[in-house]
């Protein structure tokens, strides 16, 4: 990034310190839970794809350096399990219990399987743009960032019927954020920092950060973190947020889930245990992304 560009990120090391924001969230509620599904199957890194390698992460093997120019089936077989198998497992496992999650949406992989878009749209959920591809931005291109932001926007509320109304990249460049501002997002969440929005400035605007979570996240099956079984991911959501809910301050809890991770019955039980778990205590707020950024907009404007 050149010296004179409007944006640099900058490190956000203290926070909101000992004196934490009230959140306010609707009915007393004491933590908002959010739902994230990210799809993005069929937008990996592929050959097919004209990449330099194949995809070689969040699968069910362990992971390898890829083999320059190769393709590889398994790891292919295994992303196609989520849009053919595990994305209708989610989507019929969040209508049966009546929550609501956020769809974090790369636009290429909708672009392959489009029915996915309308079965989607079809839970009323928000949906946040997950790039163009399902590949690593670190080292891309202003010109070619910014039109596979906008690529994948069209895309999503072409096949959906909703715009997209945030962003996360998930392997962002350092002009990610700048973009999403430039490109009209209300919030993004390439950030892991906090257990509560908060606001920026970017290029003299103020603009609203929701963070995302690495913790409360399925691909710890995938990243060799010890995370084995559904009981076991049943345990630590419920024990974060049991501590969060007995801590007796506002905060956030994002759960992210992958279609060809989550997706396998073997799995599913966890996610289902800790829906219920959520539902069941009157301490939660389960919320999309976009209400949890409205309503920080509406009661905690920048200052």
């Amino acid at each position: 990034m050149k010296e004179d560009d409007p944006y640099v990120p900058t490190r956000r090391l203290v926070g909101y310190g000992a004196e934490r924001p009230e959140a306010g969230w609707p009915g007393g509620a004491r933590v908002a839970v959010n739902f994230v599904v990210n799809y993005e199957e069929g937008a990996e890194y592929s050959p097919q794809e004209g990449d330099a390698h194949a995809e070689s992460i969040l699968t069910e093997v362990a992971p390898s350096p890829p083999v320059p120019g190769a393709r590889d089936r398994n790891v292919e077989s295994l992303y196609e399990y989520g849009s053919a198998v595990g994305i209708w497992r989610l989507i019929k496992a969040f209508r049966t219990r009546g929550v609501t999650p956020t769809f974090y949406v790369v636009g290429r992989a909708l672009e392959v399987n489009p029915a996915v878009g309308a079965a989607m749209a079809s839970l009323g959920g928000d949906f946040v743009g997950h790039g163009w591809r399902w590949i690593d931005y670190r080292f891309m291109d202003e010109e070619t960032e910014r039109l596979h932001m906008a690529r994948t926007a069209e895309t999503i509320e072409r096949l959906t019927g909703s715009a997209p109304q945030g962003w996360y990249t998930g392997r962002p460049s350092l002009n990610t954020r700048r973009l999403a501002v430039e490109q009209g997002f209300a919030f993004d969440s390439d950030d892991y920092n906090d257990d509560l929005p908060y606001w920026v400035e970017v290029a003299g605007k103020a603009h609203l950060v929701i963070p995302h979570s690495f913790d409360n996240n399925d691909s710890r099956f995938s990243r060799g973190s010890g995370l084995e079984t559904a009981e076991q991911f049943f345990s630590y959501l419920r024990d974060g947020f049991d501590w969060l809910i007995e801590e007796g301050t506002s905060s956030m809890m994002t759960v992210s889930l992958h279609c060809r991770l989550i997706g396998r019955p073997g799995r599913m039980a966890g996610l289902a245990r800790f829906i219920d778990h959520v539902k069941a205590s009157d301490g939660a707020w389960i919320a999309t992304r976009s209400e949890i950024a409205a309503h920080w907009r509406r009661h905690h404007p920048p200052s």
